[in-house]
């Protein structure tokens, strides 16, 4: 197994009597697509939130490549490779599709793209490259304030690649999708070359166990089981901690052409 690219070691997140993060410890290995998955409340989004360095931890240690990355702000994170995508969108509105692509990319050829003929090429023909990619090639002159809820989305994922991660964070990405545009990001991120490692937070369980090599759930702040696809649908702790929330279905055999999903 390669070398964990991620590793977070006795994080946690208190507000106040809350533990809103308990004691989470994850390897995520270089190349990994790997999904945190759990109930409303479990902790997914504070979880997302200390490895971008969003929101500070309470205690423990997180390291990207094998560097202590814990007391770093998150704009110094974003430039060792971590890329995230939100729940909420950060999109410019007021520009068009291409223009905001061309905005991320940016930051891989810094401020002398504007001024050299040949980065400026570059930068458009991987803008023109992640936009086919997502299914928005003929979306590109668009303004964003025009596109629909799923076309953020694909937009969101591919300003997100725009800036070459070696971590990419994605934050309930098929979030509004249709099943055709589901597929067509799960094909996107399966074709990423493995110098990214992906982890996901989803509630489209038939996104995750498409993509996700391991699965993390959480429950109530801390780690109930980390595995592979299968050894989490077989846990009878993830079942009971599932079923309590109504969500049986997660257990339907992986052949059935079910819709899963969890809220």
């Amino acid at each position: 197994m390669s070398a964990p690219l991620l590793s977070l070691s006795g994080i946690s997140r208190h507000f106040g009597a809350l533990k809103a993060v308990d004691d989470v410890s994850i390897d995520v290995p270089t190349g990994a697509r790997h999904a945190l998955i759990g109930p409303n409340g479990a902790g997914k989004s504070t979880l997302f939130r200390l490895v971008t360095g969003s929101m500070p931890v309470s205690s423990g240690t997180v390291t990207l490549g094998g560097s202590d990355i814990t007391r770093l702000p998150e704009f110094r994170r974003a430039r060792r490779g971590i890329s995230q995508t939100l729940q909420h969108s950060s999109l410019f509105l007021s520009q068009t599709v291409q223009q905001n692509v061309l905005l991320a990319a940016q930051r891989q050829y810094g401020t002398r793209h504007a001024i050299v003929p040949r980065e400026q090429a570059a930068a458009r023909e991987r803008a023109r490259a992640l936009l086919a990619d997502v299914g928005l090639e003929g979306r590109a002159g668009t303004p964003v304030s025009a596109l629909s809820h799923g076309e953020r989305r694909q937009l969101e994922v591919a300003v997100a690649l725009a800036c070459q991660p070696r971590l990419l964070l994605l934050d309930e990405p098929a979030a509004g999708m249709s099943p055709a545009e589901s597929a067509r990001l799960v094909e996107l991120l399966k074709s990423l070359p493995e110098s990214v490692t992906v982890v996901i937070v989803e509630h489209d369980l038939e996104v995750v166990f498409a993509l996700a090599t391991s699965v993390t759930v959480l429950h109530l702040g801390r780690v109930l089981l980390t595995g592979s696809p299968d050894e989490v649908r077989a846990s009878a702790a993830v079942q009971e901690a599932y079923l309590g929330t109504g969500r049986g279905s997660l257990f339907l055999d992986m052949a059935e052409p079910a819709h899963l999903e969890v809220s």
